[in-house]
């Protein structure tokens, strides 16, 4: 208790200095929070969207289907395996059939991919409720990226061109009956979403599927007869990445800033140690233990911490509060990105970010303020009491 009461006396009794410390170590504090809270917020934001609008609770792909590769993607599908096919007709599953195509909106080219899906489907979020409209022309739905490369609005007619299954190219007019707004990029760019039945009309194919959505929460086993169960680690493993390349990124600007904490109490220890190298030498030869004045010394240090923890929470609280409320604007070349991004993020903020930044914190600040401290050990009381260190 005696030490307490004397760290806490010190620490006050050096004014100015002690504030400037707690102030620089409490933005370190509301940064790592805010910054990481950001990550957690657009993870989970990301992740949710995804599964909503494109993964379901999983897919099955066709063994030579690769999104990836352009150029063999019309030979990745193929007949539904059985026990698959029986999900379809369950309402537990929508089965998604892809191909290339080239549209022409205003005489312009633009290469896209034809992805027919069942109008009638509620495994995903997509509105693919307007492709049962019955018109001369073939319904489409796109998204809002979409519209805006292509330059279509909902009711414009552009004409398409694709190569059915025996290679001869032919062309027809579709028709934009929605465009839909989603946070997912890799449903809307290049893409025309168009009933099934009526791709497999134009391509000359029957019952064929590139790859099957899983309604949430489904059971799946690795393979099936030649279709391949991607789980969300898979599916994801793009935005993670991403994630994780973000929070490497980040950490460097969180080290940076730490450390000029560190730097901060370190010379406000040593400083402290020389100016008060004769209260020092005295508390010693009164009886004092040389491990008891160390300890009061980092304790001083350590209060720094628990000062600037409180001052982050006067000023970090209701930042924290409002940027969950109100989220963060995201810049418009985000949509581009092809990964989920909605317009805000709102920050997710748990206990255990703020527990654990807290404790790292604290931590640190009480090993830099243990290192100059530990040399009191050396101190004659003598010379001390003089006013020398050696």
């Amino acid at each position: 208790m005696l030490a307490f009461k004397l760290a806490l006396r010190n620490l006050f009794g050096a004014g100015l200095r002690t504030w400037l410390t707690v102030i620089v170590l409490s933005f370190s504090y509301v940064i790592i929070i805010f910054q990481q809270g950001m990550l957690d917020g657009w993870n989970k934001q990301a992740r949710r969207d995804m599964m909503h609008w494109e993964l379901g609770g999983g897919q099955y792909w066709h063994t030579a289907y690769d999104p990836y590769d352009f150029f063999t993607i019309e030979d990745g599908r193929g007949p539904l395996a059985p026990e698959l096919q029986s999900r379809v007709d369950q309402g537990q599953a929508t089965d998604v059939l892809i191909s290339q195509a080239s549209i022409y909106p205003d005489g312009r080219l633009m290469s896209v991919l034809l992805k027919g899906i069942d109008p009638n489907q509620t495994i995903l979020d997509m509105p693919t409720a307007p492709l049962v409209e019955n018109i001369t022309e073939i319904p489409a739905l796109i998204g809002r990226r979409m519209a805006e490369a292509a330059k279509l609005r909902k009711g414009d007619v552009v004409t398409v061109r694709w190569r059915d299954a025996n290679g001869t190219f032919d062309a027809t007019e579709i028709k934009i009956v929605e465009v839909m707004k989603t946070n997912v990029g890799s449903i809307d760019m290049g893409q025309l979403w168009l009933p099934k039945s009526r791709l497999e009309s134009m391509l000359g194919v029957e019952n064929m599927t590139t790859y099957l959505v899983l309604k949430r929460g489904s059971n799946a086993t690795d393979t099936v007869n030649g279709w391949v169960y991607r789980d969300h680690a898979y599916l994801m493993k793009e935005l993670t990445e991403m994630i994780k390349m973000k929070s490497v990124g980040g950490s460097i600007m969180f080290l940076v800033l730490l450390a000029l904490a560190w730097l901060a109490i370190f010379d406000t220890q040593v400083l402290s140690i020389f100016r008060r190298r004769k209260e020092i030498g005295t508390m010693i030869a009164l009886g004092m233990t040389r491990q008891r004045v160390v300890r009061i010394f980092t304790l001083e240090g350590a209060m720094h911490g628990i000062l600037a923890a409180a001052v982050a929470a006067l000023y970090g609280a209701p930042l924290f509060i409002w940027m969950a409320r109100s989220g963060w604007a995201m810049p418009e070349m985000t949509d581009d990105m092809g990964m989920a991004i909605a317009e805000r993020i709102y920050p997710s903020y748990s206990l255990g970010l703020i527990a654990m930044t807290t404790a790292i914190v604290m931590l640190s600040v009480i090993v830099v303020s243990f290192i100059p401290a530990r040399n009191i050990t050396t101190f004659n009381p003598t010379d001390a009491i003089k006013g020398k260190t050696s």
